[in-house]
Parts: structure tokens; sequence; C-alpha cells
């Protein structure tokens, strides 16, 4: 018995020598993604979420992320906020109570904004992809920045202001018009933004039509457009919209330029457009054909792993995570005020969708591009810079 007790004391002691020398675990850091999943707009969710999970992935594979001398795991959190404000809302909040140190999205402002109101008040960094309203940064009540409420996107007022001298200068339109959905905030907000552009150049905007989320028939809104006498017509709509309304504008008639934003730049517009759409114009926040060497090794890496070209969702999604890694790493701890005030000194980060300045805001300077819809693709037009 004596025996066998030194024995199992032996195998006891050699286990715990064998256990010191090798490398500790990596600890687990949480962070949350509240994306679209399912609802009006279930691709761009389908975007996020794959570049969501290939950033985490390739921490990973790599070891973990490395904040003061610990490796740490990525541990994603999905949410699906249903495309509504109130599921949004909820799902923040869900992930705040599961402890993530930070969240990634939502990405339509139509359900970021709600999330934002709920992250600030609880102190939580929250970077969204694809929101670009500008109330999901600012505090509705005073006007000031929000601390802790981030994007990856440049902002409407940048976006309509490009759209507008754009549908100008290239266009030569003198007779603008614009259909916009007045119940979603990214829609409207663009819209007026793009109003005002075209009014402080000196051009009255002859029709300003509006239709609600989930409407299918704008043919009374085109015919008015067309009796207007609109030379040109901005659609700040979702890709999902955007198929029905240049079909319906062509079968009234009208025969001008159509201008889109940043909401059209998923391939699923072209596979519902088809021929209707080839040759039209949007604003956005890269472009896949001219990618720098970051973005080339984001888009390959994207293909390899879901078989396909990323769109501009992924592509602000993957710098979102990004920008939370640069910052956690800062940061040099995981608290959740120290990343806050990481992300908040980040004065430049290249990343696939370009470089990004913050200069006391949540709101990056960045550049926005202009795609042609040309032979089924998304093609390079121009640029233009803040």
């Amino acid at each position: 018995m004596k025996r066998f007790s030194l024995f199992v004391l032996a195998v006891m002691l050699l286990s715990m020598i064998l256990a010191a020398c090798q490398p500790a675990a990596p600890d687990t850091l949480k962070i949350g993604l509240n994306a679209e999943l399912t609802g009006g707009i279930p691709v761009v969710g389908e975007s996020c979420k794959n570049a969501a999970e290939l950033a985490a992935k390739e921490v990973n594979d790599a070891g973990g992320l490395e904040v003061g001398g610990k490796k740490y795991m990525i541990e994603l959190l999905i949410e699906d906020n249903e495309d509504k404000a109130e599921s949004a809302a909820a799902a923040t909040q869900k992930l705040i109570t599961a402890g993530v140190l930070a969240m990634i999205g939502p990405n339509a402002s139509r359900n970021a904004i709600p999330s934002s109101v709920v992250a600030e008040s609880s102190k939580m960094v929250m970077i969204s992809p694809w929101s670009t309203n500008p109330k999901t940064t600012i505090i509705a009540e005073t006007g000031l920045p929000k601390q802790y409420v981030f994007r990856a996107a440049f902002i409407d007022d940048f976006q309509g202001r490009v759209a507008a001298r754009f549908a100008i200068d290239q266009l030569k339109t003198t007779k603008p018009a614009v259909l916009y959905d007045v119940a979603s905030e990214y829609n409207k907000g663009i819209a007026e933004f793009y109003k005002k552009t075209m009014e402080e150049s000196g051009i009255e905007v002859v029709a300003f039509e509006t239709y609600t989320t989930g409407d299918k028939d704008f043919s009374a809104q085109l015919t008015n457009i067309k009796q207007a006498g609109a030379d040109s017509l901005f659609l700040p709509n979702y890709y999902s919209e955007v198929p029905l309304q240049v079909q319906q504008a062509r079968k009234v008639g009208f025969t001008g330029d159509i201008v889109g934003s940043d909401s059209w730049g998923n391939l699923e517009l072209i596979t519902l457009c088809g021929a209707d759409c080839e040759g039209l114009f949007f604003t956005t926040h890269y472009a896949a054909d001219i990618a720098t060497p970051k973005a080339q090794a984001f888009i390959k890496a994207y293909e390899a792993a879901y078989g396909k070209t990323p769109d501009d969702v992924a592509a602000l999604t993957y710098d979102s995570f990004g920008l939370l890694f640069q910052a956690i790493q800062a940061a040099g701890k995981i608290d959740r005020q120290a990343v806050r005030d990481a992300v908040a000194a980040i004065t430049a980060y290249e990343g696939v969708t370009g470089t990004m300045q913050f200069r006391g805001s949540g709101d990056p300077i960045k550049s926005a591009v202009i795609l042609q819809i040309k032979g089924g693709k998304f093609v390079y037009f121009a640029t233009a810079s803040p």
C-alpha cells in the first residue's frame, strides 16, 4: 500500500511538473455582434457576420490577441436584431448583460441609433460598421458627441454632398428629383443633405417624393417626378427596394440619370435589377477593383472563406474589428473605459476602406468612392475626398 501511495504521489508530482511546463491557455475576450440577420436587409447581416467571423478567426488562428503581455482568444456573441429598432436595442442590452467588452453593429441607422442610446448609457464601446446618419454618434438632447459610440463609415452630410456634386458636375443635372423612405432615418437624412447641397448650389429640387418602408408601388411618386420635368433622380434607398423603383421609373417614362448611395452596395442589387441598373452610379465606401494591398489581402481571404467578393458592409465590419483590436491592445487591459479612451485616441487607422482619422467625435474623416454598374459588376469611377 505504501509503495502504491508513493507511486500515486510520484505521478501527481510529474503531472504538476508537466503542466507547469506547458504554456498557459489563453483567456477569452467576449465581443458582441449586433446584426440584421433577418428582416428587410438580411444580406447586410450575412456580410457583417461573415466578416466578423473572419476577423475573429484570423486573430484566434494567430494564437489570440496580445493585451498587456497576455493572449486572449476572441469569443463572438452574435445577436440578430431582426432589422427592428426595438430588437436592436434589446440585443444591445443582452450583450451588455452577457459581459462583452465592446459591440460591433448594428449596421442600418434605424437600428444603430436606438442601440447607441443603450450603449452610451451603459458606457460600453459600440462601433457601427455601416450607419451613416449623424444621430448615431450625437446626443439628441445636447447635440454633443456621444463618448462611447463610434463608426467605420463616413456620415450622411458628407455623402449627400458627394452625391449632389457628382450629379451637378458629372451628370450636369439642372432639374434633380429625389424619392426616399420617410420612415427610415438613413434614407431621410441623406435625402435632406442632398437637397440642401443642391439648393446651396442654386439648383431647385423639382420633386422631393416620399414613401414608407415596405411599400412596393412607387408609380404615383415617379409619375409626379416625370411630370415635374426632372432630368435626374436620387434614390438613397436599400438594395432590396431600388430595383423596383428603377424599373417603375422607366415604366412611367422617366429617362433621366439615376444616382444612388452606399445602401446600393450589395451585388444582390444587380441580381434583382439586371439590365435596368446598367450604367447607374452610386456613392460608397470602397472599390474592390482598386484595392490597396491590405484590402486585397482581405478580399482574397473573404473569397476563400465564402466564395464571393466582399461588399462594403463586409469591408466596414472587418475595419470595425481592426479598429477595436488596435484600441484594445493600446489600452493594455480588458477594461471598457480604457478601451473607449483608446478608440477615441486613434488619430489614424489604415483600413480596408481607406485611412480613418478621428478628431473629437466618433465620426471618422475618410474618403468616399463613386462606383458605376457595368457588365454586372461594381466598377470604380472616382474618389471624393473630405
